[in-house]
């Protein structure tokens, strides 16, 4: 589903970062009238602008995946380019209607969306942030934003925008001079455009390094050039958290009075325990209290739940967002799907401390070439071509290929037997007109999204599912398919004997019945700790959901989560994965497998033991055992008996290295859910004196 790289282009096109733009008198330099949306390097749609008198009418557009808006906007500006009037409408991303209207007379603004409505008095001409809208759009709220003192300004219907100036690029033939504008407040990380600079600068491009790219049309041999200047950006921002918020604490470590989570048993260990912990790796667990020797850090549990480390086995990892998953207690994910040498990069900077974020552990992306591919990783014309991208996965230790919906569906026998020869696991979508059981026959060894297992049913002769008919044929028919009848009955058995694993996501898929208006249930309970912007966000449904299907397609979501329960009391491994905002999701996907009925220790299982097994790291991680690496997360609750308290860690280690998630979350906007627990640093073990734990700056290995 590759939910990640949507959230990343929503980032910088939507949502809560509205999209970028700017705008300035006729007489200032004539942008193009065109824009290309490239993904990758290859074009994916367009951006088309036509200006009438004091109106600006503009079209947006792409395809990727299968899936992409349709937007048609009309733009209203004063003599000083402040916004007077804003209309859009047309489709989102997965086909939902699209309309919003926003207008300002005098000191008296008003708006409607399809998820509110509202109106305010302001002493000055406001910002406004669209639920959805063009990259031209928000390029006029940043613009508005550089001429506020220190580049702050309030924006409707909520929260703040800070924008600066970065790096500039000199003019070069045709090409205007550019300049970088970084803007934070709207959402969980910075977002970066490019406009011309100089006094009525103009929008010029939006970037997201290694994924998408809306410039002028025929300027695409300037993306390297965009990207590496906004590389540098990005990377001065994660190199800071990196140099921060880990701390390296004097050793031993020991971990008082925890309740210790036994994942391979699914249950706490009787009594309380210590754990201790050196260079790196857990050294021995003892009775709490049974020995009194002084450590160099004593962390008091206080009768909390010390858990290993949480694993997220479907990411699609955001070199900017990776801190969050340490947030969340999640120390290693498997990153279903990237820009190859990003995410190379990303994987090797975690490892030497130059970024902090979980460890990945990559899978190898295959798609074929047609007009509904995906981006990433491998995209091939033929079977060759595709044991080609096999081979190199597996140079590079990878263990897992992710096929996907456009790999046609001959090829996936020969192509599973030569990854199996090199040691390659196989997993993914269903390629179109395909079934899951056919996958299964032809040598897949897990199942990727719950869904693309219910579509073994559902699916039509002819349906394509490199469309968005592989989301809407279950939302529409999911809720009628009986669970005992013999066909499924005899998918489960097939899958149990062989052993697939199945990933299911259940968490992306909740808002196929999200109500316009209404918050996004994945994350009800965690919103109001998000910045304003991206809470109003969150209401907006991508679904085309309406009174006439919400209790259908509730109904066919209820579904699938009662397959993934049907799967787990069969014996069919899960693994937990998530593909959208790190470690939120993973709590939540936690949550519903409790909420459909399998046991909450059992589902810490599946996140913990199970994640270690099926990324082949079970020798070192995944249970709390003397010899394995430290990777553990100190939750204040018992998530055994109250699966919603995984959402509260207090502490996170990853090999050795803690950190605290209340530092963390504050940097991205977030406010933080619980607080440090007790801590001692003694400076001298020979000495009874401590002092109180105070932060350290990070040091390289």
């Amino acid at each position: 589903m590759s939910c990640s790289g949507l959230r990343r282009l929503a980032v910088v096109v939507g949502l809560s970062c509205a999209g970028f733009f700017g705008f300035g008198s006729s007489a200032a330099w004539a942008a193009p009238e065109e824009f290309e949306v490239l993904f990758q390097g290859e074009v994916a749609g367009s951006m088309k602008v036509e200006r009438k008198a004091d109106r600006i009418a503009v079209d947006f557009r792409y395809r990727d995946n299968g899936r992409g808006p349709d937007y048609q906007e009309t733009i209203r500006l004063d003599a000083a380019g402040h916004l007077l009037e804003y209309r859009i409408q047309g489709t989102s991303t997965y086909g939902a209607p699209t309309r919003e209207s926003f207008a300002r007379t005098g000191a008296q603004t008003r708006w409607t969306s399809m998820v509110d409505s509202g109106s305010a008095v302001t002493k000055e001409p406001a910002g406004y942030v669209p639920v959805e809208a063009s990259p031209y759009m928000t390029a006029l709220l940043v613009q508005q934003a550089l001429t506020m003192p220190e580049g702050r300004m309030g924006v409707l219907p909520m929260g703040s925008l800070q924008v600066r100036r970065l790096k500039a690029l000199p003019a070069n033939g045709a090409i205007p001079a550019l300049v970088m504008v970084e803007m934070t407040g709207l959402d969980l990380q910075p977002g970066y455009l490019w406009f011309t600079d100089g006094p009525l600068p103009r929008f010029f491009a939006m970037v997201s390094p290694g994924y998408v790219a809306i410039l002028p049309r025929g300027s695409a041999s300037l993306v390297q050039v965009l990207e590496a200047a906004q590389l540098e950006a990005e990377d001065a921002w994660a190199g800071e958290l990196a140099n921060t918020l880990p701390h390296h604490l004097p050793e031993p470590i020991v971990i008082r009075n925890a309740r210790v989570f036994d994942s391979e048993n699914a249950r706490l260990l009787p009594d309380l325990h210590d754990v201790y912990v050196f260079r790196g790796r857990i050294a021995e667990i003892k009775l709490a209290g049974s020995d009194a020797r002084e450590p160099g850090t004593e962390i008091d549990a206080q009768g909390r739940t010390l858990l290993p480390g949480l694993f997220d086995l479907h990411a699609h990892e955001d070199p900017n967002a990776s801190a969050l998953q340490l947030a969340a207690g999640v120390t290693t994910v498997r990153d279903m799907g990237n820009d190859n040498d990003m995410l190379d990069s990303l994987v090797r900077r975690i490892e030497v401390g130059d970024r902090i974020g979980a460890r990945i552990v990559p899978a190898g992306f295959i798609e074929g070439r047609s007009e509904f591919s995906a981006r990433g990783g491998f995209v091939v014309d033929s079977l060759q071509e595709a044991k080609n991208a096999a081979d190199w996965y597996a140079q590079r230790g990878y263990k897992q290929l992710k096929l996907y919906n456009s790999v046609k569906s001959e090829w996936v026998e020969p192509l599973a037997t030569y990854a199996h020869d090199q040691g390659l696991r196989v997993s993914g979508h269903i390629p179109a007109f395909m079934r899951a059981e056919e996958a299964v026959r032809a040598g897949y060894d897990e199942l990727t999204h719950i869904n693309q297992v219910l579509l073994n049913f559902l699916v039509q002769p002819g349906d394509d599912t490199r469309t968005l008919q592989r989301f809407y044929r279950i939302m529409e028919n999911a809720h009628a398919l009986d669970l005992n009848s013999e066909p499924v009955r005899h998918f489960i058995d097939l899958l149990k004997q062989r052993g697939i694993s199945v990933d299911a996501t259940l968490a992306v898929f909740e808002d196929m019945y999200q109500r316009q208006g209404q918050m996004h249930p994945s994350y009800a309970m965690v919103a109001d700790h998000f910045p304003p912007a991206m809470q109003r966000t969150l209401r907006k449904s991508s679904f085309d959901v309406t009174p006439a299907n919400v209790a259908r397609y509730k109904a066919s979501y209820d579904k699938m989560g009662e397959m993934v329960v049907a799967l787990h009391r069969a014996g069919v491994p899960l693994v937990a994965g998530t593909d959208y905002i790190q470690g939120f999701t993973l709590h939540r996907e936690l949550e519903l497998y409790v909420r459909y009925g399998i046991p909450a220790a059992e589902a810490l299982k599946i996140a913990t033991y199970n994640g270690a097994r099926y990324t082949n790291t079970l020798d070192r991680l995944g249970t709390i055992t003397p010899g394995k690496l430290a990777d553990l997360v100190l939750v204040d609750g018992d998530p055994t008996r109250d699966i919603n308290a995984i959402r509260s860690p207090m502490l996170t280690m990853q090999q050795g290295v803690v950190f605290f998630p209340n530092e963390i979350y504050p940097r991205f906007g977030i406010q933080a859910f619980v607080g440090q627990p007790l801590m001692k640093i003694h400076e001298d073990r020979n000495s009874a004196e401590s002092r109180p734990y105070a932060p350290m700056r990070h040091r390289h290995h």
